[in-house]
Parts: structure tokens; sequence; C-alpha cells
């Protein structure tokens, strides 16, 4: 069986895109995100961009491997904005996304079905308007090493084309030589072969950050 190791995201912040329904307005956001702190200030931002907007519903979801999502209807009757932005999400397979739908109430109820379809077609409409972009899954190490292995440790980095995170170098308090402190990372699939690869080398230490 094929490991998976990559993900679907957009690439940027979309444009604000718009869609009306019954003399009301629902404006489209989304963004990329990696963690739920980012969430709160973005709807505070476009609570100050729209104030006289009724409701700021959102969904999001976030991670590849453990997954953490939301779907909030700021108070629109339940399941009828929050759920089909998310199903938005789900169907074009998307994660660390957020989609916000801002609407400004037109003075016509829409009723639950109405409500459903005007925030599944805002959701919709807006990521279309995105980049869609596959990423990859990665793992990352630290590894540590006498200054003398250097030449080892960039060796192996340079064959499997790793990318360097982190470095910084320290002074063995014992030997009063320096080491290295490497943080690199990898493709998850590659992930097993490069920990054997460095755990292999002599005078050189790896762990799984």
């Amino acid at each position: 069986m094929k490991m998976k190791d990559t993900y679907n995201t957009i690439a940027f912040p979309s444009e604000e895109t718009l869609f009306k329904e019954k003399s009301s307005k629902f404006f489209g956001y989304a963004f990329p995100i990696e963690t739920e702190e980012e969430v709160k200030p973005i709807i505070e931002a476009l609570k100050k961009k729209h104030p006289h907007a009724v409701h700021y519903c959102y969904a999001y979801q976030i991670g590849t491997e453990t997954i953490q999502y939301r779907a909030n209807d700021d108070g629109e009757p339940s399941n009828t904005a929050g759920t089909p932005i998310y199903g938005q999400i789900q169907s074009f397979g998307l994660t660390n996304i957020l989609i916000v739908v801002v609407r400004i109430y037109g003075g016509i109820k829409l009723g639950v079905g109405g409500l459903i379809t005007a925030y599944k077609t805002s959701a919709q409409i807006t990521l279309e308007s995105c980049e869609i972009i596959e990423k990859t899954i990665d793992v990352s190490f630290r590894i540590s090493f006498d200054y003398k292995n250097m030449n080892k440790v960039m060796r192996v980095i340079k064959e499997k084309k790793l990318e360097i995170v982190n470095q910084e170098m320290e002074i063995n308090e014992d030997t009063n030589l320096p080491i290295g402190k490497f943080v690199i990372k990898t493709r998850k699939k590659n992930a097993e072969m490069v920990f054997d690869t460095f755990h292999s080398l002599f005078e050189i230490d790896i762990i799984k950050l």
C-alpha cells in the first residue's frame, strides 16, 4: 500500500466573493491556516470590515493525520451555515483552511433550505476562486554530532535532498570542542530511511521531533 504523504490546501487567502440571495449578501473568504489560534483574529478583522453584518459563519479544518475541525453557525439556525461551509472543504478535499461567510441580512427570510444553499454556494464560489496546491507531509528530526563529523552529515543531507530547518553550534563542556545541532525535515515516505541512515552513522545522534 502506497503511503500518502501529501495534502491539498490553498496557496493564498482568497479574494472577496459575493453571492446574493433575496436581498441578503453573502461575502465569502478563504484563508490558509495551520493553527486554531489564527481563526479569531481573522474573524475580528472581518467584523471590522463588515460592521453591519448579522452573521460571521465559518468552518475550518487543520491537520493531515490528526484532523481538527469546527463548523460555526454564529446565530443562524443549527447546521444551516457552518456545516454546509465545512461540507465544501470536504468536497474539495482540503485541509489547513478556514472559510468565512459574512451575511448581511436583506430583510427577507430564506428558510432552512435557502440558508443551507446560500452558505454552500458562497463557500463553493470562494473555493473555486482559490489556487489549490499540493503540499508534502513532512517529518522533522534533530541530529547532534561533533564538528569533526560535519562533512559526513552534510554529505547525507545533500544526497537525500533534506531541508535544514535550523542549525546551531555549541561547545561541548567536556571536550571544549564544537557540537553541531541541526533540525532537518523530509517527506513522510522517506522518514524511516533518513532516520536509519543517520542512526547507523558512528558518533551521530538523531531523534524524531
